[in-house]
């Protein structure tokens, strides 16, 4: 979730002077689910109003259409969503080329989708203020079209390069 609250990144201000970022501090913001191609650098990246396991499946359904040849492997945390019953039907019948990989617990820095995030938030977020949650999204939206015409830059800033 890419929150409506603020916050002062990395910043050059006279001494004294330091600069002030407002917020208005409803706890709105933009859910996002999203996947990084590892071998091509694409980012697919969806919006929605909430985060269960319904949306968890449709995701899971339009990555799987996104890329109709070939192993998926989709690697989660372990929120209880991606382990529900309503998607066990779908990962079942989609098993030889869909294969979802749990991480451990607190071990963000294992997903390179975390990665993206975090470099979305420094981009976008910290340092601004949006007066509206509209703008936020718009921004997210922006950002990622932009990224997406660079899979190259993807690849370096993400990717383990082996």
């Amino acid at each position: 979730m890419i929150r409506d609250y603020q916050a002062i990144q990395c910043s050059w201000f006279l001494k004294g002077k330091q600069r002030t970022v407002p917020t208005y501090g409803r706890h709105q913001g933009a859910k996002l689910l999203g996947t990084l191609n590892y071998e091509t650098g694409e980012v697919f990246v969806v919006e929605t109003e909430n985060y269960d396991a319904a949306v968890f499946l449709e995701f899971s359904k339009q990555v799987f259409w996104k890329y109709p040849s070939g192993k998926i492997v989709m690697i989660l945390d372990n929120a209880r969503i991606h382990h529900a019953k309503l998607i066990q039907p779908f990962l079942e019948e989609n098993r030889h080329r869909l294969e979802l990989v749990f991480l451990p617990p607190y071990s963000p820095e294992l997903n390179l989708v975390e990665g993206l995030w975090k470099w979305l938030k420094e981009t976008i977020i910290n340092n601004v203020f949006y007066s509206k949650v509209q703008e936020i999204k718009i921004n997210v939206r922006k950002f990622i079209a932009d990224i997406n015409t660079d899979t190259a830059n993807i690849i370096n800033r993400l990717c383990v390069q082996m």
